[in-house]
Parts: C-alpha cells; structure tokens; sequence
C-alpha cells in the first residue's frame, strides 16, 4: 500500500494564487463523495462559491486537510469548532473518493481528527454523513424516526470509530418552476390562514439594520429550537456583530442568499425567517438554509407562510433554477408536513453521528 501522507490545506486568499491546488482538488473531493451519497450533483459548489465560507473566523474556527496518495489528493476532512460555552464539541467531515476507498485513508484522517479533538479537550464529534438507500438490515435511530442501512460501507466505517447514530436527516427536492396560480392561491391562503398581526419582508443578501438583532435571535434559536436528538449539540450565540462579519465574508460567493421573514406588528419584531442559497447560473438548484418560527409564534401556519413567501420570493427575483433541496430531521414532523404540504419529494436520507472522547 502506498504511503498516506496528510496535510492541513492553506486556505488562499484568491483561487489564482500558486498554492491554491489543494483546495481546489479539496472541493472536487467534497463534489465527488456528496454525489456518491445523495444521487444527485444538486448539492455540488464550485471552488469559487466555497473560498467565501473558508475566510477566517473567529466565531467558527474551522481547518482543513487533505490525504494524498501518489501525489494525488484522495480524500478531504474538515475539523470545525464553536467558542465560548460551545467549545465543548467539534464537527468533523471525512470525505474519501469511492476508488480510493479500502486502503487506510478514512481510518488515518480520522485519527488525525480525533487526536485534534482530544489535544483541544473536547467531549464529543459529530458528523453528518449521506447514506445511500440499499436493501438488507437497517440501523435505526435512537429517536424513533428513521433508520440507515447497516451495510453500507459508511455505516460501518462509522460504528468501527466509535461513533453512534443519533438521528436520520431527510433530504427532499422541490421541483420548480411552481405553477404560478397554484403559488398565488396557496400564498393568500396562508396569509389569510397567519392573520393581521403578522407580516412578510423579503431582501436579498445583506440584513436591513433594522432587523438585525432580530436575525441574531432567530439564528442563536436555530441552535436551540430545532430538534438534535442525542448529538448534545450546543447553543450558539449569534450577535449583530457576528451577522454582519458573516454577510462582509460571504459578499464575495457568487451565489445570492433570498430571505423571507415575518415581522410579529404588535411587538414590531421579527418572530420566523427562511434563507434560499442561490447559486448565479439558473440551471442549478437552490439550497435551502435555516428556516424557523419561534416556539411562542406556532400555530399560526407562519412556517408555511414563509416557505411559500420565499419561493415566490425566488420566483419573480431568480427565475429558471430546476429545484430547491433541504433536510429536515425526520422527527421534525411540523417541517416535513409543511414542505410535503408545499410540494418536496424524498430524494434520501443521512445519518447524524456522535462520538464521545
């Protein structure tokens, strides 16, 4: 077997510098694996939309390294962390294209991650990993909701390093264009249905001042609200401050956030939003981002108010893109009826992973 040799990626400041090679040959990396685990190159960004995301910050310290094999880069991890009273976990992505697969690589990145987790006195990882859909005997999650097949070479990479599924994820599609008079219909349905005391805002990329603090509300929520199982993933304080710094980093992405919300009239304040990453070329999907109502503000049919809000939101902005795709964990059953309601198709599933150190 030829020798693994790891190395942490020296994230360029522009792609047309000379040490930019492994970071590009890092993302093809990612394209290849998410395309073998999803069945779709939907979720796939190019070189240029991820360098935004990889610019330094202090609130998501992150790093990555390759594994070369020949001079060739095979394999991708990344090793993320949180600050303050989140600094007790890691999130980890371990990516091996499928022919070079069976020789070690996986098992000595992983290594490599843990021994930084541990040298950083961590509690647990975490990861998310895709899990084709295949025949024979299934793991099922601790939840209750949705299990991943046993045999998969994933699942079983996994369970070898210790880890434990905690939680099954839904991908879905929604195919587009969406029938305009049916969106029309829907849409005045569920404002009608969410009544006057709500109301809709939509923008394109940079937050409005005014609704700043409410946004770093509504993320910090995200982190709570949303349902996580047994992953003891941790709350995560977003603050104006970080909200702005993360718009200045990701001004530069080609791709385009659209952003619906819904302001609560009495109290003036922001109370649910929803976030479409949009990719320049209209032949691509649409990734779903966040998307949250506030606890004390359900039941008043905001969550699909906002969804049908933002995709007629996209519509009249960025027409043409084929479809949009999210995952939602499979016992969030309020979102998943609503995207169902809306018009999401199943396309897979993916395992949400936890080891303790």
């Amino acid at each position: 077997m030829a020798p693994i040799d790891i190395s942490e990626v020296v994230i360029p400041s522009s792609l047309d510098e000379t040490n930019a090679a492994d970071f590009i040959a890092a993302i093809t990396v990612r394209n290849i694996v998410e395309s073998a685990s999803f069945g779709t190159d939907e979720m796939n960004y190019t070189p240029e939309e991820m360098l935004p995301h990889w610019a330094p910050n202090p609130f998501e310290p992150k790093r990555m390294f390759v594994a070369k094999v020949d001079g060739a880069v095979v394999a991708r991890a990344v090793y993320e962390q949180r600050t303050g009273d989140a600094a007790d976990a890691a999130w980890l992505q371990l990516q091996v294209i499928p022919e070079a697969r069976g020789q070690g690589v996986g098992t000595a990145l992983a290594r490599h991650l843990h021994t930084l987790a541990r040298a950083d006195s961590k509690h647990h990882t975490i990861c998310y990993v895709g899990s084709p859909q295949s025949s024979g005997e299934r793991l099922p999650a601790p939840t209750g909701f949705g299990s991943v097949p046993l045999g998969n070479p994933e699942v079983r990479f996994l369970i070898s390093q210790g880890y434990s599924l905690e939680q099954v994820e839904r991908a879905s599609k929604l195919r587009l264009p969406y029938a305009p008079e049916i969106l029309a219909g829907l849409l005045a349905d569920a404002t009608a249905r969410s009544g006057p005391d709500y109301r809709v805002h939509t923008w394109i990329d940079g937050t409005p001042p005014q609704w700043r603090q409410d946004i770093a509300t509504l993320l910090t929520r995200m982190s709570t609200d949303a349902p996580t199982a047994g992953l003891d993933e941790p709350e995560d304080p977003w603050t104006v401050e970080r909200l702005v710094q993360e718009e200045e980093r990701l001004a530069s992405s080609p791709r385009s956030e659209l952003v619906t919300a819904v302001e609560h009239v009495p109290t003036a304040t922001l109370v649910g939003f929803t976030a479409l990453d949009v990719p320049a070329e209209s032949n691509r999907s649409v990734g779903q981002e966040d998307t949250i109502v506030l606890t004390e503000h359900r039941g008043h049919r905001l969550g699909m108010l906002l969804k049908l809000a933002n995709i007629d939101h996209l519509e009249r902005e960025r027409p043409g893109h084929p479809a949009i795709t999210t995952f939602n964990a499979e016992e969030n059953r309020h979102m998943l009826s609503v995207n169902e309601a809306v018009g999401f198709e199943i396309v897979t599933y993916e395992g949400a992973w936890k080891k303790v150190l």
